[in-house]
């Protein structure tokens, strides 16, 4: 049976509140759970009240091979429980196509500026020596 430690919300409209369980991956997110291990409280600002976790409970489950999820496993690796690795995507930060293209010419246009700059003195001074 897969295991997952997720978020199951509760709360009424527009003022969310979640609990953090461990249920069956295959098991609706408000459905059936096997164990209530803490909570998140959104609204709250952000201090030690806002995400209350077991971590005892939390560390066995783990080690029973449940598998948390994305938002939990932020939790844990705030609270020292579990390490989250650091993610990268190094091509979101690359400009787009147009970008790149606009960026080119611009380096053109600079690079022939240059070219002009340095050889005007040179044209000047020919013009003085004579």
């Amino acid at each position: 049976m897969p295991l997952k430690i997720r978020l199951a919300r509760a709360g009424s409209k527009k003022r969310p509140y979640y609990h953090v369980v461990v249920a069956d991956a295959r098991s609706p997110r408000d459905g059936r759970f096997i164990e209530s291990l803490g909570s998140w409280n959104p609204l709250l600002p952000k201090d030690g009240e806002r995400v209350k976790v077991d971590a005892d409970r939390v560390k066995h489950w783990l080690s029973h091979g449940a598998q948390p999820t994305d938002r939990v496993l932020r939790f844990l690796d705030e609270a020292g429980i579990a390490k989250r690795e650091a993610r990268s995507n190094p091509k979101k930060a690359e400009p787009g196509k147009k970008a790149q293209e606009r960026a080119a010419l611009l380096k053109k246009a600079q690079d022939d500026a240059a070219a002009a700059a340095a050889a005007a003195p040179t044209e000047a001074e020919a013009a003085t020596a004579e």
